[in-house]
């Protein structure tokens, strides 16, 4: 094989990933016929599935990088590497066992030294779809008139404030004169599905207060970066990656338009 650049090999194993995914589901037969055993049969053998593929192809092509993975057994040595793949082998896992489209292959990667995120990949096999940082890009992501403004949160775990905070943005927005038509919220299911909404024209908003790992985040953060939206935490903060426990507390990413807005709108709902 060719030798592949960071951001090719990413690309590359995420959809092999995806594609096993898919392929391991279509096997289970139709979703509606699964009881709970076989579902949670099918989550556990896909998430091991996809980790074994990515594993072996990084053991393969970049056999002196680290490697996180949500699936994978975890050390100490990643903290001294100078290159560290973080993966979530399936993003989404309730999702895929529910015969839904909205599950993804996260693949990153992070050089500590440089406290640069690169080569990430979000791909989304039941949808077609896979974002990377090499996509062409417009300047900036375009900002809805004729809709309301769409958030996407944890359908399991919405922030405790954002009910109020919602309305406060919507009531900011108005005044200056963005838009009129407030704000919504929609249901969709893994983080790299949430980012490929904002980053696909659909919703302009994503906030997750209550914490999830780095394997969760890696890749829709520098995916959205790189789509011109605005990641951080809900404070404004910059994420890191690499810590141990490897626990991301909050996750925030906005249209640029907006970004001001929403962290004030969710600080002033949160002091009550």
């Amino acid at each position: 094989m060719t030798q592949l650049n960071d951001q090719e090999l990413s690309i590359l194993i995420a959809q092999q990933a995806g594609q096993l995914l898919l392929k391991l589901r279509d096997s289970y037969g139709d979703p509606a016929t699964w009881d709970k055993e076989k579902a949670t049969s099918l989550r556990k053998q896909g998430d091991r599935l996809a980790h074994e593929h990515l594993a072996a192809a990084l053991a393969e092509h970049r056999p002196t990088d680290a490697l996180l993975s949500e699936e994978g057994a975890d050390n100490d040595d990643r903290l001294s590497a100078t290159r560290l793949w973080i993966v979530d082998p399936l993003d989404g896992t309730w999702e895929y066992g529910q015969g839904r489209a909205d599950f993804a292959v996260h693949v990153a990667l992070w050089e500590p030294e440089l406290k640069k995120l690169s080569a990430c990949t979000v791909d989304l096999p039941a949808q077609g779809v896979c974002r990377a940082m090499s996509d062409a890009v417009a300047d900036e992501p375009a900002f809805p008139t004729d809709r309301p403004v769409r958030v996407v949160a944890s359908r399991n775990r919405p922030p405790v404030f954002l009910g109020p905070a919602l309305e406060i943005l919507g009531k900011t927005m108005a005044a200056a004169g963005i838009t009129q038509h407030g704000c919504e919220l929609i249901d969709v299911g893994s983080v790299g599905a949430k980012v490929n909404e904002l980053v696909s024209g659909r919703a302009e908003l994503y906030v997750h207060e209550s914490g999830f790992y780095e394997w969760d985040v890696a890749a829709p953060y520098g995916v959205a970066r790189h789509y011109g939206f605005i990641p951080s935490h809900v404070d404004g903060a910059e994420i890191e990656f690499n810590h141990t426990p490897p626990w991301v507390p909050s996750l925030m990413v906005s249209h640029p338009l907006i970004v001001d807005m929403a962290r004030d709108a969710l600080a002033e709902a949160s002091r009550g």
